[in-house]
């Protein structure tokens, strides 16, 4: 596919004009890009529409990467993330270039680490390794920890490349795409139509909606139905650091280097191979402060983050990777949680009943999951049900909106 296939083209409107569509999706992260493909691709006239520029820096969907991972303490995920493999292969298949670079993925910690085993147990075809000899001994562990290597279990995506390419792809289907168009308003009119207003006047009328506005979401689900679901937005890091000289390929990933997570202490690290950026190598670790979307200070916890990372680097890699003198490059980002660090994927209910579907709360771990996903939230807004979640043996009774009704904790204690 051509360079300039990456800005997809844009309907143009008029304050107050009505545009007719069979599904609006409101929010074009790769969620909601994902979910505009996947409607587009079946015929539905389809409309895209984001708050901010295309492929923005100020939600949860931009950067140079993310990992994919077979190894999932919670089963339930293990399905879903099998079939988003598949559907990242169609993808770069029906564009023509990669956004995928297929990885080992590495997982340890402590021997008596209950997800680490869960995780390995659900990734099936992991093997136990000698940390010392792999990698040139790059990573070193304490006495008493697991790691277990899937081989083909990890990869990496190239996550701004991957929203355009989905973005692309749904123009290529006949999917309209309109981003500085924030979406103030979704209503119930006349004759079961749903109404989307943006705070420039626009008003589109289409059967269905779908919201995927990811961290935002909290908000305008408020707005528009009253309904409160308990995500809350974090400010987290991404963090690249100077591997140290001579030692720059053997991290790479044409040197077979893994991503990896570490589950000794809190919180976890993870990492991925020197790729984007050579010379650098993305460490980081979960979590970060709470934040709002819309007044963020864009610094607030760096230096615990950056700290941990730092300590974890010379403990675990100290012969391969700088840690001294902090990283080269911080990206800020935002990950949504949950209680349970569970999706939300479900109908709001209420006055909109099954015309408007929620794809919200990912909680750190949606990226990958995003064709799989969006193929959901097209099918539940087209066909009123996910098949192709059933066909891959994905249970979607999980992802309720409703789960947090009395029970602050959702999927608490049954998480795995």
């Amino acid at each position: 596919m051509a360079a300039a296939a990456l800005a997809p083209p844009q309907v143009t409107a008029s304050a107050g004009h009505h545009l007719d569509f069979d599904v609006i999706v409101v929010g074009a992260g790769i969620i909601g890009s994902c979910a505009a493909h996947a409607a587009a691709s079946r015929g539905a006239r389809t409309l895209l529409l984001e708050r901010f520029d295309l492929l923005h820096g100020r939600g949860s969907s931009h950067g140079d990467s993310r990992i994919i991972r077979d190894a999932y303490a919670k089963a339930r995920y293990v399905p879903m993330v099998h079939l988003a493999r598949r559907l990242w292969a169609d993808a770069e298949a029906e564009s023509g270039y990669r956004v995928l670079t297929p990885a080992p993925h590495l997982s340890f910690g402590p021997r008596s680490n209950a997800s680490l085993l869960a995780a390995l147990e659900n990734a099936g075809g992991a093997e136990e390794v000698d940390l010392s000899m792999r990698w040139g001994g790059a990573i070193r562990v304490p006495d008493g920890y697991l790691a277990s290597v899937s081989e083909r279990g990890g990869g990496v995506l190239s996550a701004t490349k991957a929203v355009a390419m989905f973005q692309a792809l749904a123009v290529k289907k006949g999917a309209a795409v309109r981003d500085n168009a924030e979406v103030v308003a979704i209503e119930k009119g006349p004759g079961g139509v749903v109404v989307v207003r943006t705070s420039a006047g626009e008003v589109f009328h289409g059967a269905k909606c779908v919201v995927t506005v990811g961290p935002w979401a909290s908000k305008l689900l408020r707005s528009i139905a009253g309904v409160e679901i308990p995500i809350q937005p974090l400010h987290t890091l991404s963090l690249y650091w100077r591997v140290k000289p001579g030692r720059e390929r053997d991290l790479t990933a044409e040197a077979g280097f893994p991503t990896f997570s570490c589950c000794g202490g809190e919180p976890p690290v993870y990492g991925t191979p020197s790729l984007e950026l050579p010379g650098l190598i993305k460490i980081s670790c979960d979590g970060g402060p709470p934040c709002d979307p819309d007044s963020r200070d864009w610094v607030a916890g760096d230096k615990e983050i950056t700290e941990r990372v730092a300590r974890w680097i010379e403990e675990a890699m100290p012969g391969h990777v700088e840690a001294a003198g902090g990283p080269v490059i911080r990206q800020s980002c935002i990950c949504s949680m949950t209680p349970d660090a569970d999706f939300v994927i479900d109908f709001l209910g209420g006055e909109f009943g099954e015309d408007v579907v929620v794809g919200a709360g990912f909680s750190g771990h949606g990226f990958k999951m995003g064709p799989a996903v969006g193929t959901f939230l097209a099918e539940m807004a087209i066909d009123g049900k996910a098949n192709t979640a059933a066909e891959a043996g994905v249970e979607l009774g999980h992802y309720k909106i409703n789960r947090f009704d009395g029970n602050p904790m959702g999927n608490g204690a049954n998480n795995h």
